[in-house]
C-alpha cells in the first residue's frame, strides 16, 4: 500500500469533562476571551502612549533647535512661534484639508532652522550684506532641509520641505533652486508670504518694523512674482483677520510649551497626513 493510498480515520470531537474545562478555561472560554481581548487593549494602548510620548520628545528636540536658531536673529523667538498659526489659517482659508492645516502649523516653525549653521557676523549683521555674505546667508536654506530630510515621519518631511523651499519664489527666480510656481511645495508657498508678513512687522537688528500699509502694498505687488498668487490673493483678502491673529498672539505671549500642547491634542487620521513621499533632501 503506497502513501496516497493511506486515509485516516475522521476526526471525532474530544469532550472535555467540567473539571478539565474549568483548570483550561477558568470562567469557562467566554470569560477567558475578554481576559486576553482587554490585555491585548491594554498592551496597545501603552504602544500608543509610548509612540506618543517619543513623537512629543523628538518634536520637542526639533523645535527648540528651531529656537536656538531663532534667537540668533530674533532675541525673542516669537517669529517662529507665531508662523505656524499664521500659516495654518492661511490654509484653513484656502480651503485645505484640515489635517494638512494642522500638519503645516507643527512645520512651519521650522522654517529656519538652517541659521543655526550661519555665522553671527552674518546673520546680525546691522547693514546691507555683501555678495559673498548674501551667498553665506542663503545657505540657510539647504542646511535647514537636509538637517530635517532623512525623516520618515510625514511631519518632518513637510518641515524639510519648507526650510529648503520657502525661499524659492513663483516666478522661478529665487533659491536654492530655482523652482518656479507649482513645482515649489503648497506647504513653501504658505510659509513664504506669512513668512514674509511677520518678518516686516517685526524690528529687526538692521531696520525697524515696517508700517502695516506698507507691508500690504509690498505683499501686493509681490503676488505672481515672489508669491503664489492664490496665497498671496488669500493673504490680502483676510489681511485684516490675520493681523488680528498675529496681534492675539503677542498678547497672549505664546510659549514653546503651548505650541507642543496643541501638536498632541488634535490626533490626525491617515488620510488628513501629507502624502508620504520621498524628498530631494533624503
Amino acid at each position: 500500500m503506497s502513501a496516497m493510498d493511506f486515509s485516516l480515520p475522521p476526526a471525532r470531537p474530544v469532550a472535555l469533562d467540567d473539571d478539565v474545562e474549568a483548570a483550561v478555561f477558568p470562567g469557562g472560554p467566554s470569560a477567558q476571551m475578554e481576559r486576553m481581548l482587554h490585555d491585548l487593549a491594554r498592551m496597545y494602548q501603552e504602544r500608543n502612549d509610548a509612540l506618543a510620548d517619543a513623537s512629543r520628545a523628538h518634536y520637542e528636540a526639533v523645535l527648540r533647535l528651531s529656537l536656538a536658531a531663532e534667537f540668533k536673529d530674533d532675541d525673542t523667538g516669537e517669529h517662529v512661534l507665531r508662523i505656524g498659526f499664521l500659516a495654518e489659517r492661511v490654509a484653513s482659508l484656502m480651503g485645505e484639508r484640515p489635517g494638512f492645516a494642522q500638519l503645516l502649523r507643527k512645520a512651519a516653525p521650522m522654517h529656519d532652522i538652517g541659521k543655526i549653521g550661519i555665522p553671527d557676523s552674518v546673520l546680525k549683521k546691522p547693514g546691507p550684506l555683501t555678495p559673498e555674505e548674501r551667498q553665506v546667508m542663503n545657505r540657510h536654506a539647504e542646511i535647514g532641509a537636509r538637517i530635517l530630510g532623512n525623516s520618515r515621519v510625514p511631519l518632518f518631511r513637510m518641515a524639510a520641505d519648507i526650510a529648503g523651499h520657502h525661499h524659492e519664489r513663483y516666478d522661478g527666480r529665487g533659491y536654492p533652486h530655482g523652482l518656479a510656481g507649482e513645482e515649489i511645495p503648497l506647504s513653501a508657498r504658505i510659509v513664504s508670504v506669512v513668512d514674509f508678513l511677520d518678518a516686516l512687522l517685526m524690528d529687526r537688528v538692521y531696520r525697524a518694523a515696517m508700517p502695516v500699509p506698507q507691508v500690504q502694498a509690498m505683499i501686493e505687488a509681490e503676488v505672481g512674482r515672489a508669491f503664489d498668487p492664490r496665497v498671496g490673493r488669500t493673504v490680502l483678502v483676510h489681511f485684516d483677520e490675520l493681523l488680528a491673529l498675529r496681534q492675539r498672539l503677542i498678547l497672549e505671549g505664546l510659549t514653546v510649551a503651548q505650541l507642543i500642547d496643541h501638536v498632541h491634542r488634535e490626533p490626525l487620521s491617515r488620510e488628513d497626513l501629507w502624502p508620504a513621499r520621498r524628498t530631494q533632501w533624503n
